[in-house]
């Protein structure tokens, strides 16, 4: 008979990640990135992603700031809007939506022979500015975002993840070539549950009382008594994290991965790196654990 493990309940995601992590091995995530990439993969068990998520340049950032000042949500699916963690959003101030099933949005996409996922995105750009876009199901969703930003309309974020075949892949292409922030999942894979459940990684990473990424409260500590406070330049010292106040990854020289340079005299300057102050930079320094190791086992030799 094939044996169950016998694993709490409260345990049983903490467990999902630690495997996801292992089984990631070596491979270095962006420390912004990777609870992301890790929601994506826990909720598909598709380590594609790992490849396939396309980030453009500060979309979690801009994403997170969104949220904390209480950016509506809008998905092209009643499954996406129930997969949300509405408790998370709510303490936030934000709200999440999705008009397909509205009768006003039924009947106009009838009137003009187009499907209601681009009429909804109509309505939804009548809210205004302050709306993030969670689309897991219809590339005519995004082909409309994209005809409502070539027109001048700026949304917070668009998450484009919609599964298929018919006009999905360039439906993703459109929005990757705007200047508006999104997160993408580059060719036919996605889903609702993705666009769900990358909504809920940017949640998480924000309320810290919920989500595995966020479980440790020692993983994150923001140390505003320290005079030096913040060591690094930053827009956001409320994400500031202190808990490396040395940097473990420096021994790694030029394959630490971080933004540094080098001195006239050849010292390592990382005035400008905010890889160990991220507020996920324990998943990031775990996972390039091995390497440490390995090198501070040279060194001893």
């Amino acid at each position: 008979m094939t044996e169950i493990r016998k694993i709490a309940p409260m345990e049983i995601e903490r467990e999902s990640f630690r495997i996801i992590t292992e089984e990631l091995g070596d491979r270095a995530l962006d420390p912004e990135k990777a609870p992301i990439i890790k929601r994506v993969i826990h909720t598909t068990a598709d380590f594609d992603y790992a490849d396939n998520l396309y980030f453009s340049e500060n979309a979690v950032q801009l994403a997170k700031d969104a949220l904390k000042g209480g950016a509506a949500v809008v998905t092209d699916t009643q499954m996406a809007l129930a997969g949300i963690n509405k408790r998370t959003l709510e303490k936030l101030g934000c709200e999440a939506f999705c008009f397909m099933s509205d009768a006003d949005v039924a009947r106009e996409a009838k009137e003009q022979g187009v499907t209601r996922a681009r009429v909804s995105m109509d309505k939804a750009a009548r809210m205004g500015e302050n709306v993030i876009f969670a689309v897991g199901n219809a590339p005519t969703a995004l082909i409309r975002l994209r005809e409502l930003i070539d027109g001048g309309y700026r949304p917070k974020l668009i998450i484009g993840v919609p599964v298929g075949f018919v006009n999905v892949v360039a439906s993703k292409e459109l929005i990757m070539e705007t200047d508006v922030p999104c997160i993408v999942a580059r060719g036919r894979k996605g889903g609702s549950n993705v666009a769900a459940c990358i909504v809920n990684a940017l949640l998480y990473s924000i309320d810290e009382t919920r989500g595995a990424a966020n479980m440790n409260s020692d993983s994150f500590i923001n140390n505003i008594d320290c005079k030096y406070f913040p060591c690094h330049k930053t827009a956001h010292p409320e994400d500031f994290n202190c808990l490396f106040c040395y940097c473990p990854l420096y021994m790694l020289g030029d394959k630490c991965g971080g933004n540094f340079t080098y001195t006239e005299t050849g010292i390592k300057n990382c005035t400008d790196c905010m890889v160990p102050h991220s507020r996920n930079a324990v998943q990031y320094i775990i996972s390039r654990w091995p390497e440490i190791a390995e090198r501070a086992k040279k060194t001893e030799e």
